[in-house]
């Protein structure tokens, strides 16, 4: 698989690009002038109808990377009135939303429909939105392919397929699911791929298998530096602590809306209520609750009525809300590609962010595997009112590299001095003694 090599200016602002009028329109009503960098670089060879690998950090702007020329193809193309002409994959509900969002705000001026086909809402629904031939459809795995299965949907006409955060839906099991709702589509379908990382097991495997001659840009890799986002670790004794030091940092730092991450279900609810009983507005989000309950907490939380959310991982992958400038990692993420993308829900689109991670004895392993999987270190930060009595592994210097224990108390490893010598010493003096008066032989027969 080689990328194409592209020599041409990328665009510094959307009006230099070749798109439909009322693009630029919808662009300059949502106040967009400047594309990001993933925007400038992916959308020329996109409007080729090229298609696309990339490698793109959460935040980045790469829903308006793919939309754009996604929109400006079907403006320009034929329209075959048949089936659906853009199918977008997302790995979760959450994500689906916010892209089809997106797409509703961009294709505002044109007559374009848009439908939402995800797990956890009424099949039959769905079933009379696919009867009704949307021409962009945003889905997530499992439920679109139900549908084709059931031959509710029709995508033999498609023009365009978009695979979102391609490694979060391999991570969630969907490798087969993805390959098998690409066998239904067009063969001489546009299909663009967008990851967090190309080097994820699995990608390359599923690239190779739906892509043709791909351009591949990669703008960073996952273990970048994020210049945005303050990263720092607080030290907590037990659940407890952490709870007081949660609760500190929710009363005390300056910020708009923060998220706060568990690692279980059980945790969230219970961490939820406590802060509740504290007068802080908080919300739950998680994978066991029905979607009407996970979009009211979402729309109360675009609304400001809530400012804090405690959430799974769940929620770690596609929100995308205005404001979030402070993440707190309640637990440990179980690897360092899910806490990339935890920490990618602040510090977005050139804004700063603060990520706090609090760190008992048992996680200070994950969190130093973390650590070498980023190459950088996060600041360790003290709460002097809550200070614990861990600090950490004994043998950690304040460099971070591992030590041995202090010096008064570690025993030498070096050879016990030989005994021998003293007794060497004192046989020279005394055969010096026994030689005083006596004569040497003449040196003269040495030879």
């Amino acid at each position: 698989m080689r990328g194409h090599p592209h020599q041409e200016q990328y665009p510094t602002v959307f009006n230099a690009l070749p798109l439909n009028p009322m693009l630029l329109q919808a662009l300059a009503r949502l106040a967009i002038t400047q594309p990001t960098p993933v925007q400038r670089k992916a959308i020329p060879p996109a409007l080729q109808h090229k298609d696309l690998l990339v490698s793109a950090e959460t935040g980045s702007g790469k829903t308006i990377a793919f939309l754009l020329p996604t929109l400006q193809r079907l403006l320009t193309q034929p329209d075959p009135k048949t089936g659906t002409r853009a199918l977008i994959l997302a790995p979760t509900r959450e994500l689906a939303h916010q892209i089809l969002d997106h797409c509703m705000s961009l294709a505002s001026y044109t007559d374009f429909k848009a439908g939402l086909i995800i797990g956890g809402e009424d099949f039959k629904k769905q079933l009379s939105l696919l009867r009704k031939n949307p021409e962009i459809i945003i889905a997530t795995p499992g439920r679109m392919r139900a549908h084709l299965d059931g031959g509710s949907a029709f995508l033999a006409d498609l023009e365009v397929l978009i695979l979102d955060e391609a490694d979060r839906m391999l991570d969630m099991g969907f490798s087969e699911d993805v390959l098998h709702i690409a066998s239904y589509c067009n063969e001489l379908r546009q299909t663009l791929l967008f990851s967090a990382t190309l080097n994820h097991e699995g990608i390359r495997a599923v690239a190779k298998s739906i892509l043709k001659d791909p351009a591949v840009l990669t703008l960073n890799r996952i273990q970048d530096k994020h210049g945005d986002i303050k990263q720092q670790v607080i030290l907590a004794d037990n659940p407890g602590h952490k709870a007081q030091l949660l609760c500190w940092l929710l009363e005390h730092e300056r910020f708009d809306k923060a998220l706060v991450f568990t690692n279980t279900k059980a945790l969230s609810g219970n961490l939820g209520e406590e802060l509740k009983n504290r007068g802080i507005r908080t919300g739950v989000l998680h994978g066991d609750m029905d979607q009407a309950q996970r979009n009211q907490v979402m729309q109360r939380l675009h609304e400001g009525r809530i400012r804090v959310l405690v959430a799974t991982d769940v929620a770690a992958r596609g929100l995308d809300v205005e404001g979030v400038n402070l993440v707190v990692n309640f637990e440990m993420p179980r690897n360092g590609h899910d806490y990339v993308h935890r920490i990618g829900r602040t510090g977005r689109a050139g804004k700063k962010g603060l990520a706090i991670s609090l760190v008992s004895h048992d996680e200070w392993n994950i969190k130093a595997g973390i650590e070498r999987y980023l190459r950088q270190r996060f600041t360790p930060r003290t709460i002097e009112e809550l200070e614990g009595r861990y600090h950490g592994p004994e043998k950690i210097k304040k460099s971070g590299k591992a030590a041995g224990p202090p010096k008064s108390k570690r025993k030498s490893k070096a050879k016990p001095k030989s005994k021998s010598k003293p007794d060497d010493k004192a046989k020279q003096r005394h055969r010096f003694k026994k030689n005083i008066g006596k004569r040497r032989k003449p040196a003269s027969n040495q030879e």
